[in-house]
């Protein structure tokens, strides 16, 4: 970095910050030589991670006819252990080493990681083998599948309808059988809302309980990875691998760390003794579709048959979730485009690669899709006008939150209600604007983004079709009980073909 600066630019850097630009000859000096003393760490000898050579293939359009897969790879590095034989493909956010990475914007196009993400480590140590890396929305800031790089991806049921976002491609890809698995990230429902459009199993765990160290986020306060899987059992067998403090994660304060067996949750399907608690503002919100809420409701009230003890519940914050959170967007937007995805909130550790690579987006900004866009707008206007004051409401609103959750788990062990308040959407047309865009990309999180606020673990399982098109349950649980959830979605899964639900 050049430590010199001139009279004009330091002028220009004092008044844009709401100093006397006159005073820049005064400050000239002291400037430069703090400068150099930051640049000074340039010379450092940084330890190099070793250099991993990989090889990996971008898809003929002809191999990839939904545009879900970003590159394909075959890594396995053991032919023994809990996942051996599993086919897994992780999301375009996970650092895969040697392997490019474009987290759904070419902004990143060309970054390639020299690390690999610590589930990949965990995943690879038990025989799993990683055949590629599944396309993303753009940042990750999208519920449907029109805003990714290098294209949208299409819904696998009806390909003129989304896929659900952000972890589009990863919902695809097991939907239609090419894999056993796939890793999502889930900042707003984004391993859950695929999922449902796609008639999969998705678990967004409990914050925490899986290491988010080497995947990009959004924010650290929000961050979620977990598995999508065709069944139960399989997600419950790829969490058993997941989970776990790794030491380097700054959210797994509480995280246990003895492992857990979920997959001994599955071995009885009697939901005897298990309350169930129906989220009445989980349905009939402005963007439900009324054919999907009365399929949930009938796939609720199922468990019943089961056993389960079911009730309605009122959680009347619910409806209010996004008006006390949405100042969130400030600190994603802080920390994704302001700090370059440098996370000053938590110690962990950020690659400098990418860092570097990030830092580029402020001469690329107009190749963001709308929604991005918007967010960045709406962010600065708000930081202009109040300062940080919403973000610092939004994180008392998410005390409130959490603790409305957690009141009404205190009466019942599984909230249920809609994953997506409707089927898959269709998708836009490439000259669509910016409100279709922004509209489609933040409707479908409308019941799922509550629970990244309050931290508590969500899976979806698919309990129907509507027009032929998959419809998602969602079961929410206290913290780390995520066996309890696997158990419900396994019963309801054996009970019923939900392919047959129409």
């Amino acid at each position: 970095m050049d430590t010199s600066i001139s009279i004009d630019e330091l002028a220009e850097v004092m008044a844009e910050l709401g100093m006397t630009a006159a005073d820049a000859p005064l400050y000239k000096d002291v400037v430069e030589s703090n400068i150099a003393v930051m640049a000074a760490s340039d010379n450092f000898a940084w330890p190099q991670a070793p250099q991993i050579t990989r090889e990996y293939t971008f898809p003929a359009d002809t191999e990839n006819p939904h545009g879900a897969w970003y590159v394909r790879t075959h890594i396995n590095t053991s032919d023994s252990g809990r996942l051996a034989g599993m086919r897994i493909a992780v999301k375009d956010n996970l650092l895969l080493a040697g392997v490019p990475l474009m987290n759904g914007t070419p902004i990143l196009e060309g970054y390639v990681p020299a690390e690999d993400a610590e589930i990949v480590t965990r995943m690879l140590d038990e025989g799993a083998t990683i055949v590629g890396k599944t396309v993303c929305e753009a940042y990750c800031f999208s519920g449907g599948s029109h805003t990714s790089a290098p294209r949208p991806v299409s819904n696998p049921h009806n390909p003129a309808h989304a896929a659900g976002g952000s972890s589009s491609g990863s919902g695809v890809v097991v939907a239609t059988g090419e894999v056993d698995a796939a890793i999502g990230c889930d900042q707003g429902g984004s391993i859950r809302m695929p999922s449902s459009f796609c008639g999969i199993v998705g678990m967004k765990p409990t914050w925490g309980l899986i290491p988010y160290t080497g995947i990009l986020g959004m924010n650290p306060n929000i961050d979620h990875t977990g598995p999508m899987t065709a069944n139960v059992a399989d997600n419950a067998r790829l969490l058993e691998v997941l989970a776990g403090p790794d030491g380097e994660d700054s959210r797994q304060i509480n995280t246990p760390r003895e492992a857990v067996p979920y997959t001994q949750a599955l071995q009885s399907v009697d939901l005897a003794g298990v309350k169930v608690g129906i989220v009445q503002e989980g349905f009939g919100l402005p963007p439900s579709e009324p054919e999907v809420d009365a399929k949930v409701q009938a796939a609720a009230l199922s468990l019943g048959s089961l056993g389960a003890d079911i009730t309605q519940i009122s959680v009347p914050m619910h409806t209010q979730a996004g008006a006390v959170t949405f100042g969130s967007l400030q600190g994603m937007s802080t920390s994704m485009f302001n700090l370059d995805g440098c996370l000053l909130e938590r110690p962990d550790l950020v690659p400098v690669g990418y860092v570097e690579k990030q830092h580029g987006w402020r001469e690329r900004a107009d190749e963001m899709p709308a929604n991005v866009k918007t967010v960045l707008i709406c962010s600065e206007v708000a930081r202009r006008r109040a300062g940080y004051r919403y973000l610092a409401q939004a994180m008392q609103g998410v005390r409130l939150l959490r603790q409305a959750y957690d009141d009404a788990l205190a009466q019942v062990d599984v909230l249920v209600m809609p994953t997506t308040p409707m089927k898959a959407t269709v998708l836009p047309a490439e000259d669509a604007g910016p409100d279709e865009v922004v509209g489609l990309a933040f409707a479908p999180t409308t019941n799922t983004s509550a629970f990244n606020q309050s931290h508590h673990p969500a899976i979806s399982v698919p309990c129907g079709l509507v027009d032929g098109l998959p419809v998602g349950m969602m079961l929410v649980g206290r913290f780390y009980e995520e066996a309890l959830l696997y158990k419900v979605a396994h019963a309801f899964e054996q009970a019923q073909d939900w392919r047959t639900r129409e």
